[in-house]
């Protein structure tokens, strides 16, 4: 009788985890399990995949540690037995080295194949033109700059819904990560390095991304939003830009790049020209021009 009440009793707190977790899922929003690109699907499926594929081993080892704690304890005479029998036993050890052997080689398969599928510099397949926008981290704010129109903006990015977009990515500060959950994976943004990360958003919406790399007091303010939106409302967000106003100088640029929080989002409509490799090379080759002088024949990382 006690058997069957410790087995309900089991069946019972795991139907309370199983609810609890539905009841919190449906509340909250958790963007990695929440994709709205093509990527972050792809990245979402992978992680469950894995996850569920884990849980092959991880809940038979922690029920059977409860089972044996509980059936081999000292006080339980009738169990409690030396057992030298079971030492080699070969149905025993198949089952514990065969079966997971053959789930980590399932899941090694299928994150090699992964990452190659979900490299971040590989360009997207699309009928549709790539967006290039170009990406400096500073503390504590993220400088968006769209090179072919000539516009930058200040911890927001527009995006048009199903094209492709290709995000090149420096820092100049200290290094940080640049990470939008719902759109993509996270990539490290590092002075006089110049990464990629090539993502298309499916839906539209605001997605908040954040610095995922601690760089300092103002870290934690490190947010940016990502929008997606129509191809005739992107047309409308450049040309809002376009007629700011402001013009992201040298010299307005710098005083950008000192560290603040809390910064609001800004737009300017016209950019120094080649600031973004600037930006990189000034860390690689430290005797380097001033910005704006001798930049006329620089050429994009």
């Amino acid at each position: 009788m006690k058997k069957h009440l410790r087995v309900w009793l089991g069946v019972v707190i795991a139907a309370l985890v199983v609810g609890v977790s539905g009841w919190y899922l449906r509340l909250h929003t958790i963007p990695v399990l929440q994709p709205a690109g093509v990527i972050g699907d792809k990245e979402r499926n992978l992680l469950i995949f894995c996850s569920l594929l884990a849980v092959l081993i991880v809940v038979p080892v922690f029920t059977l540690l409860g089972v044996f704690a509980w059936k081999y304890r000292e006080g339980n005479q009738r169990y409690a037995k030396y057992s030298p029998e079971l030492t080699g036993n070969r149905m025993a050890e198949t089952i514990w080295w065969v079966v997971p052997g053959i789930i980590v080689a399932i899941i090694s398969v299928v994150t090699w194949q992964s990452t190659y599928a979900l490299d971040p510099f590989k360009q997207l397949s699309s009928a549709k033109p790539t967006l290039h926008v170009q990406v400096i981290a500073l503390d504590w704010k993220w400088l968006f700059i769209y090179p072919n129109q000539n516009i930058a903006s200040v911890n927001e990015a527009a995006i048009p819904l199903n094209q492709p977009v290709d995000f090149e990515i420096t820092s100049d500060a200290v290094m940080t990560s640049f990470w939008d959950p719902q759109l993509a994976g996270q990539m490290y943004a590092m002075p006089g390095m110049s990464a990629q990360q090539n993502l298309e958003a499916n839906k539209i919406g605001s997605f908040p991304g954040w610095a995922a790399n601690i760089s300092g007091s103002g870290f934690a303010r490190m947010t940016f939003t990502i929008r997606s939106m129509s191809k005739d409302n992107f047309a409308k967000w450049i040309g809002a830009a376009q007629h700011s106003g402001s013009k992201l100088t040298a010299a307005r640029y710098a005083a950008l790049a000192k560290p603040s929080t809390g910064n609001p989002v800004t737009y300017y409509s016209w950019v120094q020209p080649q600031l973004y490799n600037t930006t990189v090379l000034k860390y690689m080759t430290p005797k380097l021009p001033q910005l704006g002088k001798h930049t006329a024949g620089a050429t994009r990382l």
